[in-house]
């Protein structure tokens, strides 16, 4: 039966079926890929719908938008997922609210999280933001400077380091996008060579989701073919 996609439940059901059709042609086994949905744009509203429907991580690109629906859906213990560029002077609400951030990218954002988390008694999951795409318009750590950053993030004990994390190159040649992901592909087992245990790779989204797990992605982050077309014009600025 084809999913309804003009209901959130219909296109989740698509992206799924969209998954796990990924994970087959590429021979994995779908349980090795984690959806992660991105509410970023989207109100309160149409996340509890969401979470009605099993749904339990968000990712969001503003700290802002986490502030308000944090507040506003507090009773359904929902976790949420920075995967936006970050300034360090958002740390204290990011280590208050989130549960993980997969945009980390550079040594003082490490330090500025770490003070906050460790002032609060908490740690989280961090994932390491590589720049392996030639677009200005893209951020993330140069993957050769990876290794050393691996080793100075060992001094900061409130940050649980779990793998690394990419943006692709907005390209139509499929051959340019799945390069950018089999660099971080290769970045993550070089530093599992180094002695580095990562494991998770978070890379592919909407467009480009079936090309990252053919080049071994542990998460997709999946907004518009869940949540629909976004209105950029409530976009805040981190």
């Amino acid at each position: 039966m084809t999913a309804d996609l003009t209901t959130l439940a219909g296109r989740l059901a698509a992206v799924r079926a969209g998954i796990d059709a990924a994970c087959h042609a590429a021979g994995r086994d779908p349980a090795e890929v984690t959806l992660l949905p991105v509410s970023k744009t989207f109100g309160a509203d149409v996340v509890a719908e969401a979470a009605g429907l099993g749904l339990r991580r968000f990712g969001e690109n503003k700290v802002q938008e986490i502030q308000a629906k944090a507040t506003e859906l507090a009773s359904l213990g929902l976790d949420w997922v920075v995967i936006g560029h970050l300034q360090t002077n958002k740390a204290k609400v990011v280590a208050a609210l989130a549960s993980e951030v997969q945009s980390l990218d550079r040594l003082d954002l490490a330090v500025a999280l770490d003070k906050a988390l460790q002032a609060q008694g908490r740690g989280i999951d961090v994932l390491v933001q590589l720049k392996t795409s030639a677009e200005d318009s893209k951020t993330g750590l140069p993957p050769g400077e990876l290794l050393g950053f691996l080793d100075q993030l060992k001094a900061f004990h409130s940050l649980r380091v779990r793998g690394l994390m990419t943006i692709a190159e907005h390209s139509d040649d499929e051959a340019v996008v799945r390069a950018n992901f089999r660099a971080l592909y290769q970045c993550r087992n070089s530093a599992q060579d180094a002695g580095h245990p990562l494991v998770r790779l978070s890379m592919g989204m909407s467009g480009d989701y079936a090309l990252a797990i053919a080049e071994g992605s542990t998460e997709v982050r999946i907004g518009s073919s869940i949540f629909g077309a976004r209105n950029y014009k409530t976009d805040s600025v981190s």
